[in-house]
This record gives structure tokens, C-alpha cells and sequence, in this order.
């Protein structure tokens, strides 16, 4: 390696090109509806768009370890986002719903490697007591740029039209290349593992099946009463079992899972993972009861929890700081005694809720996530020597879209399955208010269960310590 590295270019190259890829997440989630006239398809297909993208993310990640070690940041990095252009170009020029769709899943490549690159990157460049303040950073494009998606893009679908969400992208995505192109440096080293290819036909399974068959259960109708979703999710944790028994038994692992034998990691990442479920849960339940037995628009519903999402991404490089100051404790402890609380409030909701008492608990809620997720992905991946950083990351990214679609249906689910059992023990006719009263039932029920996994949260995080990276030695 090299003994000095400009880290501002390649910060600022990494920030670019991840802005927008991670933008794409939810650039489309308020086109939908137009999208479904534009090419006369129903609800379920055009929902393609999203599951497929975060599908495409899942079932890659895992490989990212892999090529990490095969490929210099620099060809991983150009690749990744010269794949990502070309899926945005197919996406801007389609003339039908199959080639829009295939660039999605085209563009959902480059944004399902970029990740793990960066968050390695990242670990071999800066020293353990300032990672904090870079993945938070970081987290505030991971943060802020899903945030402005919906809303940035009914602006483009009112003024402009749909193309115009991806037209938009084109030259930052060219820009990104270019920068990276002058200034972007390698960092680590390339080592060329041993490519085990029934291990990625496990994981693909395994993770691609989890996040489709959770994904579905929280879209279809009979949820996981449905055969079909149970049996997709059986085989796919079947397939997840034998692919980390096999990477016990190998010598050089796609991806090595002895990373949870550190218990900072293990509990990190946890933590991670339940924050994740939690937010993803809140930003899909929230706006739900929003727009049902409160009545608002669905731009309005977005509107009311914009300011909590953005203070979430501002909040990120702060709480990093803090982090790399006082260590994870003091952040993450109290973060999820707010968490707690904010789950109290959703579980006892009402139509008699003033609502900027609930832009209040939602601005709580971002503010508590911001507090616990960055710092303790931070100070899992901390914990592990350089070998591993690429298994680290993997995994982390790995979790984060089968924790968000996992979190989603399970939450939907529980809503869902209390308010139809609530209508079915009324013996009086089916009303507007007794509607209300059964969606405003489903979601107790839902945070009632999300109150429990954050209490499981608040007992993890008292046994949080910080993490002493155990062999860095700067680039």
C-alpha cells in the first residue's frame, strides 16, 4: 500500500457516487402509481420495481467479500458505477415495463456492491478513533438521500415526467466516474481467494428466497398464511443453514462467519438489526395510520415525517463525533431508552393524538436511530482484525435488506391479522369509525411487539463496550 492516501478525494468520490445510487432506493416509491397508467400493469407488478431492487441488493452482498478481495477499489468502484450508469440509461430510453424493470435490477448492482466497498474502504484508511465521524459521514448519504427520494421525485413526476428520474442521474453518475478516475486510490490488498461456487448458489438462495418471501408476506393478502411465502422462506433458511455450515468447513470462505466469535460484533450487529426493522417498520405502519384514520394525503403523510428523516441524516455525522469522543455507551444506552419510549407512544395511538405531538415522537424515534445504528455498526466492525474487514462489511450489508424487509412484513403482518381479527368479533355493522378502531388496534398490536424487541435492544446495549481494533496499522 501505498504510505500516504489523499482520504478528502476519496471521501468526497465514494460520497458522490452513493448519494445517488442510494437515492435510486426510493426515487421511485411516489412514481409508482403514475408508472402503473404509464405502462398499464397492476399493483403487484409494478411493486417489482422496489422488491426486485432491494432482491437484486440482498443476493449480492454476500458476494461482495469475494470480489473485494479479487478486484483494487478502483476497478470495484469504476465498475460498480459504470454498471449503475448503463442500468440507468436502460431505465431513462424504456419503452415497455420489462426493460424499466431491467434496469432497475441493473441499477440495483451497482448499488448493492457500492456499500461494502466503501464501508471497507473506509476501515483501511481511517484509524479506529476517528471512524466514527466518516461513518457518520457516510451515514448521512445513507440516511438523507432516502429520505429526499419520495419527495424529489413527485416534484420530477409533476413538472417533468417519470424519464426525468433518471435522466437527472445520468450526468452525476458520469461525474462520479470521472472523479474517480483522476483522483480514487486503492486501499487493501488484493489476495485472490478461492471462488467457491456452490457457496454462492446457497447464499443466493438463502438470501435472495428470505428477502423475497418476507418482502411478499408483507404485500400479499393472506401474508404468512400463504403456503406458497412459507415454503419460500423454509427453503430459502435451509439453504442459509448448510451455506454457513459450509463456510465453517472451508478454508478460504466466501464469507467468513466466524466474525460473530467477537461478541462486540455480535452485539453491534444485532443491535443494527433491530434498529433497522424498527425504522423500516415505522416508515411503511406510520404513514399507513397517517393517511387511514387520521385522513391525510399521502403528500402530506410524507411531508409530516420529512423533518424526522432529514434531522435523522444531519444527526449522523454528529452522533459519529460523539461516538469517536465518549465511545458507543453513552450514545447507544441512552438512544434505546428513547427507542423504548417511542415505541410506549406508538403502542398506545389514538385519532385523539394532537399531531405535532407525533411529528415530535417520529423526530425522537430518528434522533434515537441516529444515536445507536452508525455507532454500533462502527464499533462491531471496529472490533475485527484487517483480514476480516471484508466479511465485516459484507455481512453488515448483507442484514440491513433482509432486517428492512423482515422488520416490514412482520410488522404489516401483525397489523394487518389483529385488525381483521377485530372486525370479525364485531357483532355490530361494519362502519367508518369501527374501521378506525380496527386499524388503530393492529398498529398496538404491531409496536407492541416492536416495544419487545426494543427492550431485548436496551439489554444488548448495557453490555455494549468499545471495540480496540486488534492489528491496524494505517495506510
Amino acid at each position: 500500500m501505498k504510505t500516504k492516501i489523499n482520504s478528502k478525494a476519496i471521501l468526497i468520490t465514494f460520497m458522490i457516487g452513493a448519494f445517488f445510487a442510494i437515492l435510486n432506493e426510493t426515487l421511485l416509491n411516489i412514481a409508482l402509481t403514475e408508472l402503473m397508467r404509464v405502462f398499464n400493469v397492476d399493483a403487484p407488478t409494478i411493486q417489482w420495481l422496489v422488491t426486485g431492487f432491494m432482491l437484486v441488493m440482498g443476493v449480492l452482498m454476500p458476494v461482495s467479500a469475494l470480489l473485494i478481495q479479487w478486484f483494487t477499489t478502483r476497478q470495484m468502484f469504476i465498475g460498480i458505477m459504470t454498471v449503475f450508469l448503463f442500468g440507468t440509461v436502460i431505465a431513462a430510453c424504456a419503452i415497455n415495463f420489462s426493460m424499466l424493470l431491467a434496469g432497475r435490477m441493473i441499477q440495483a448492482v451497482g448499488t448493492g456492491l457500492l456499500i461494502p466497498v466503501i464501508m471497507n474502504a473506509f476501515l483501511f484508511i481511517y484509524r479506529p478513533e476517528v471512524r466514527g465521524k466518516i461513518m457518520g459521514t457516510f451515514g448521512l448519504v445513507i440516511m438523507f438521500a432516502p429520505a429526499i427520494g419520495p419527495t424529489l421525485s413527485g416534484v420530477i413526476v409533476d413538472l417533468v415526467g417519470w424519464r426525468w428520474l433518471f435522466i437527472t442521474v445520468i450526468p452525476f453518475a458520469v461525474f462520479s466516474i470521472l472523479f474517480a478516475l483522476k483522483f480514487l486510490e486503492n486501499v487493501g490488498e488484493v489476495t485472490r481467494p478461492k471462488v467457491d461456487i456452490f457457496s454462492i448458489i446457497l447464499s443466493t438462495i438463502g438470501i435472495g428466497g428470505v428477502v423475497y418471501g418476507f418482502s411478499s408476506a408483507g404485500e400479499d393478502s393472506e401474508g404468512f398464511r400463504s403456503v406458497t411465502i412459507i415454503s419460500i422462506i423454509l427453503i430459502s433458511l435451509i439453504s442459509l443453514t448448510m451455506f454457513v455450515w459450509r463456510q465453517l468447513k472451508l478454508d478460504e470462505p466466501l464469507l467468513d462467519v466466524r466474525v460473530f466469535k467477537y461478541n462486540s460484533f455480535s452485539r453491534g450487529i444485532s443491535l443494527f438489526v433491530i434498529v433497522i426493522m424498527a425504522m423500516f417498520a415505522s416508515e411503511i405502519v406510520m404513514p399507513m395510520y397517517l393517511q387511514g384514520p387520521l385522513g391525510y394525503s399521502a403528500k402530506v403523510a410524507g411531508l409530516l415525517l420529512l423533518p424526522g428523516a432529514l434531522l435523522n441524516g444531519v444527526m449522523s455525522p454528529i452522533m459519529g463525533t460523539l461516538f469517536d469522543k465518549y465511545g458507543p455507551r453513552k450514545l447507544i444506552i441512552p438512544g434505546t431508552i428513547v427507542l423504548v419510549g417511542v415505541m410506549i407512544f406508538y403502542s398506545n395511538i389514538s385519532t385523539s393524538i394532537p399531531i405535532w405531538s407525533f411529528i415530535l415522537v417520529y423526530i425522537a424515534l430518528m434522533m434515537s436511530i441516529s444515536a445507536i445504528m452508525m455507532p454500533a455498526q462502527t464499533n462491531a466492525l471496529n472490533i475485527l482484525p484487517q483480514k476480516l474487514y471484508p466479511h465485516g462489511t459484507a455481512i453488515a450489508s448483507t442484514l440491513q435488506p433482509i432486517a428492512g424487509a423482515l422488520g416490514v412484513s412482520v410488522f404489516v403482518s401483525i397489523m394487518t391479522q389483529s385488525r381483521t381479527n377485530f372486525l370479525e368479533e364485531q357483532s355490530s355493522p361494519i362502519s367508518e369509525q369501527l374501521i378506525t378502531e380496527a386499524m388503530t388496534y393492529g398498529v398496538h398490536h404491531a409496536y407492541w411487539f416492536a416495544l419487545a424487541l426494543c427492550v431485548v435492544a436496551l439489554l444488548i446495549a448495557l453490555f455494549i463496550k468499545k471495540s480496540i481494533a486488534p492489528d491496524f496499522t494505517q495506510a
